[in-house]
């Protein structure tokens, strides 16, 4: 990013963008551990158990890297990647406008 306009570097780098984003990771992760939970068997003493099916499942998918997915695992993997694509091209649009209101000084 060296050579990106300095409006470009700032948004990306802004806390605004940072928030909003960790709130959507947040968002995901709240979604899956409410999945997680649901497939899991309480125990005597408030603990998840996990079902050996699953664990064995996301076992493998975890120690799987994304190329050598399967089409399904790697569309839901996308599927979670593209809540952070609106916010992150308005973010782009934004800066770029802000850039192209700068003055030119080069001259």
């Amino acid at each position: 990013m060296a050579d990106q306009p300095e409006g470009l570097r700032a948004a990306l780098e802004s806390e605004d963008l940072l928030e909003e984003l960790a709130a959507i990771e947040h968002e995901r992760w709240s979604h899956w551990q409410r999945y997680l939970h649901d497939q899991c068997v309480d125990g005597p003493d408030g603990s998840l158990i996990i079902p050996a099916d699953q664990a064995r499942r996301w076992s493998n998918q975890m120690n799987t890297p994304y190329g050598q997915l399967s089409d399904d695992e790697r569309e839901s993997d996308r599927e979670q990647v593209r809540r952070y694509l609106p916010i992150i091209a308005r973010t782009l649009d934004e800066a770029t406008v802000d850039c192209d209101q700068q003055p030119d000084t080069a001259e």
